[in-house]
Order: structure tokens, then C-alpha cells, then sequence
């Protein structure tokens, strides 16, 4: 087993009580020390099967603030990474990471998704993400009238989220929608 497979193991029990799961552990040489980078994101084999619609929030810093104290501490008290110094860095998958696997979708759902599958590429309002398949509203354009999509799972070969700087629905004012995309936590030299 590699060092990623091994700290992903030991850190999946740590994170489960907070809610989260690691979606991916990379370690990379960085000069004498190593870079462990470590994705999480919410866990959502909590919501039910027939809920393939409701929006999962996202995560809050606050809460990859404490996915980073809770690696560390356990990083520091196991010896999976020996005694070699090392910096962590601890965020969510960004808005361009692809969307490969259907918690990965149905994490998304109210968001804007750019989806390629077998027949080609659509761009529209991600609204359900079933055990099967997913629904996409896709808005008018010139050429085009609004449509909605519905799609295999099976048939999708990536999603990826588009930036939307006001997104219908959302509230300006929440302070509770801090995305944690892309900003790592980083936990000093350890």
C-alpha cells in the first residue's frame, strides 16, 4: 500500500465524525520535506435514496478549519509519515476539479454544470442526481430553446462546476456559503 492509500485509510475514521470524507490524498517530494495535500468533502450516504434533489451545502472554512486540526493531530500521532518534516494543506475539491463519481454529482445539484457525456457536452442548472441518472435545465440561447436533459450515469464522462458570481436562490447576505474551494488550510511545518 502506498503512503496516500495509508494516510487516506487512517484518516477516514478520524474525519467520519465531523462529517466528512476524503475524496483524495496526494504526497509529493517538496526539497527535505514532503506536501501531503488532503481533499474532503461532506458526507452524504446519510441523505436518502429517493432525495436526489435537495442542495448539499457546501463546506464552510470553519469546518475545513477543524478537517485540518483533526489530519494533523492524527498525522502527528501515527508514523505514516515517519519523522521527515512535511507541510499539509487541507481544503475541498475546487470549482474546476472534474466530477467523476455520483456523490461527486449529487453533491452539486443547484449549481451550474458543464456535463460531457457519450453524445456531447451540456451546460445547464444541475436538479437531480439519482442511483441512475441525472436531470440538467438547460437555459435558452439564441440558436436554442430551454431544455432539460436527462442523463445515464453510466453516459456521463465528467461534470465540472462553471463560477457563477450570483447564483439564483442563493442569499448575498449568508455568511454560512463561505466556499472553501481551492483555499487550503495550511497547518505549519510539522
Amino acid at each position: 500500500m502506498s503512503t496516500a492509500q495509508d494516510i487516506r485509510a487512517a484518516l477516514e475514521p478520524v474525519l467520519a465524525p465531523l462529517g466528512l470524507v476524503v475524496e483524495d490524498v496526494s504526497v509529493s517530494p517538496a526539497g527535505k520535506r514532503r506536501v501531503v495535500r488532503v481533499l474532503v468533502d461532506a458526507d452524504i450516504t446519510g441523505l436518502d435514496d429517493a432525495d436526489t434533489t435537495s442542495a448539499v451545502p457546501p463546506l464552510s472554512l470553519d469546518t475545513v478549519a477543524d478537517a485540518t486540526r483533526a489530519v494533523s493531530d492524527e498525522l502527528d500521532a501515527g508514523d505514516l509519515l515517519g519523522q521527515a518534516p512535511y507541510v499539509l494543506e487541507v481544503s475541498s475539491p475546487g470549482v474546476g476539479r472534474a466530477l467523476s463519481s455520483r456523490d461527486q454529482l449529487r453533491r452539486q445539484v443547484g449549481r451550474l454544470v458543464e456535463v460531457t457525456h457519450r453524445d456531447g457536452t451540456d451546460t445547464g442548472r444541475l436538479v437531480e442526481v439519482g442511483t441512475d441518472r441525472l436531470v440538467l435545465d438547460v437555459p435558452a440561447t439564441k440558436k436554442t430553446p430551454a431544455r432539460r436533459v436527462t442523463l445515464d450515469l453510466d453516459a456521463v464522462q465528467r461534470g465540472v462546476v462553471q463560477v457563477e458570481f450570483s447564483r439564483p436562490g442563493a442569499d448575498d447576505h449568508d455568511t454560512n456559503d463561505e466556499r472553501a474551494d481551492d483555499t487550503p488550510a495550511t497547518e505549519g511545518d510539522s
